[in-house]
């Protein structure tokens, strides 16, 4: 099932890829509780709201996709972590040379359509999406297991991490955890529509140039370790969105003007605009082996 947000906070599930089925008063408390509050409400007990979604969805016409406007699937959630560096995505890089390691972006994520607001900072010499898969927590917990992590998955969507490149900083919050840096969509596939996440083809566009084309295979650190090593050190909650990282072949500058658009196999394709920035930054840059001036003082003032 897929499941979406769109118009006026209203939630629904895509019948035949073209229709959508409003389910918003199925959940209990919609028109009550905040967005996020409904979207924790229905993923923390789908199970029972499974069978009504399914009904209507046989019973209701529903409306075109494109009348509607789509919204973030996860509106806030209580937290957004990103995985650090965590694709094979050079021939001599091992899984054993992979660090576990997660960043925080802007909870309030960028939906369908919506906008990206780059900063116009200087020793920035280039802003690049970064397009990834990310999964949603369906059951909460610390310490869980490997063997039960996939359990804990609601869903999984697609996710764009906007990073600032040139920037020496103690943490990532000013390359990649600025407001609007943070881009999802187009809906959450639960779970079961995903087999094997681990295989999945993950692409991008930048005014309609193809950029990145990856199979998450390549993935280093797989979810259910992901999963794992989180919950040893903070406890999960449902809505939680977690960008599984990037292969970074294919990665290329976005400017002003610029429309950027994200595709994961089985799950759907969706679009965002660029906007500010200052002037064109171009710099080609990769992560890793591009070196970058190290400040006076040892980090960049901004």
């Amino acid at each position: 099932m897929k499941i979406l947000r769109f118009d006026n906070d209203r939630v629904g599930v895509l019948k035949n890829e073209d229709t959508v089925v409003d389910v918003t008063d199925v959940v209990e408390g919609s028109g009550s509780i905040s967005p996020q509050g409904v979207m924790e409400e229905l993923i923390g007990n789908f199970d029972g709201y499974r069978p009504r979604f399914e009904g209507l969805a046989v019973s209701e016409p529903g409306v075109p996709l494109d009348g509607v406007k789509l919204l973030p699937p996860i509106p806030r959630p209580s937290r957004c972590l990103a995985a650090f560096s965590n694709y094979l995505d050079t021939p001599d890089r091992k899984r054993e040379e992979v660090p576990e390691e997660f960043f925080y972006k802007d909870p309030d994520l960028v939906g369908p359509e919506g906008v990206i607001q780059l900063s116009d900072l200087p020793g920035v010499v280039v802003h690049q999406p970064e397009a990834e898969l990310a999964y949603v927590i369906g059951k909460g917990g610390r310490d869980i297991s490997v063997e039960d992590a996939l359990d804990h998955v609601f869903g999984y969507m697609g996710f764009l991490d906007i990073s600032a490149r040139g920037l020496t900083r103690r943490t990532q919050l000013i390359p990649k955890g600025q407001a609007t840096y943070a881009v999802c969509g187009p809906w959450v596939a639960t779970r079961d529509e995903i087999p094997d996440p681990h295989n999945l083809q993950v692409r991008s566009w930048v005014n309609g140039e193809a950029r990145q084309d990856y199979s998450t295979e390549h993935m280093a650190v797989r979810i259910p370790q992901q999963i794992a090593w989180l919950s040893r050190f903070i406890n999960l909650h449902p809505g939680d969105v977690i960008a599984t990282g990037t292969y970074h072949i294919g990665l290329g500058p976005l400017n002003d003007g610029d429309v950027v658009e994200i595709e994961v196999e089985r799950i759907g394709r969706a679009r965002f605009y660029a906007r500010g920035g200052g002037a064109p930054r171009l710099a080609e840059f990769r992560p890793g082996f591009t070196p970058v001036e190290r400040p006076a003082g040892g980090m960049s003032r901004v």
